[in-house]
This record gives structure tokens, sequence and C-alpha cells, in this order.
């Protein structure tokens, strides 16, 4: 399994990717990492006992300017929504989107399953973080990812 190291000045959080089950999406998110499109990005929407959420082009400067949170990449990728991983979970990363299949370069990891259970089958899970998931707590509105460096096996 391929994995991820998302890099913040809070912490590092390592990822495990689901690429069995959200092929699209992983292979979406690997390309943006190594293009360094995340680099410098915030955490622009930060929702206490929810998500933490970035990848939005338009934070780069401000994560509460009047855009951040209405950007992507310029495409969109189908939404994966029918493979066994498909529960949102604390550490959980997850595709955000505007509407099924308007997924792009914004993703979300989940505080806790408290109260993501309305995201199940709605939004593609496409991995977890298994390493310093404690790193999600610590996470403010306009901490940036620092680069995410992806790891082969």
């Amino acid at each position: 399994m391929s994995k991820a190291i998302i890099k913040t000045a809070k912490g590092d959080m390592t990822v495990e990717f689901y690429e069995k089950d959200a092929p699209k999406a992983v292979e979406n998110f690997k390309k943006l990492a190594k293009e360094g499109f995340y680099n410098g990005l915030t955490f622009h929407r930060v929702l206490p006992d929810f998500v933490i959420q970035g990848g939005c082009p338009f934070s780069r400067e401000d994560a509460t300017a009047h855009k951040a949170g209405a950007g992507g990449p310029g495409y969109h990728i189908d939404c994966e929504l029918t493979g066994e991983n498909q529960y949102h979970d604390r550490g959980v990363l997850s595709m955000a989107h505007a509407g099924r299949n308007t997924g792009g370069s914004q993703f979300f990891i989940c505080h806790s399953r408290n109260n993501t259970a309305h995201l199940d089958r709605n939004h593609t899970c496409f991995g977890k973080v298994i390493e310093n998931v404690d790193v999600v707590d610590d996470i403010k509105q306009g901490d940036r990812i620092l680069s995410i460096d992806l790891i082969e096996d």
C-alpha cells in the first residue's frame, strides 16, 4: 500500500491510501501532491469534532479570503462510494465536493465518527491517518500544508 506524509507546522501525519476502494481519488491526490499543488495551501475550514479541510488553491494567500473553499484544480473527478472502507471515522481522508462527482483537489480529514455518518457513501474516503492522528486535533483554520510527500512501497 502506498502512503503519504502530510507535513504541517503542527506535526506530520502519515496517511495510508485506499487504492482498492478509491483508485481515481488516490491517483488524483498523488498526482497533485507530486506536482506540489498542495504546498503552502491552508486548512481553510476547521470544524471542531467534525473535520479539517484543505486543498483549495484560493487559500494560498489567506484562509479567510472570500474565495477560500471555492477553488479546485480545474477539473472534476467522479465519486467512488462502493468500497468496504467507505465510512468516515477518526483520521479518514475524504474528498470534499460541491455535489456528486465534483471533487477535485479539496479534501478533509475527520476528527471523529461522532458527526460524520451522514458523509458515508456521499463523499469518497480514499485514505486514513495511521500515524500521528492527534495532529488533526491541533490544526487550526489557516494552518498551512507545508508539503505532501509520497511513500511508495
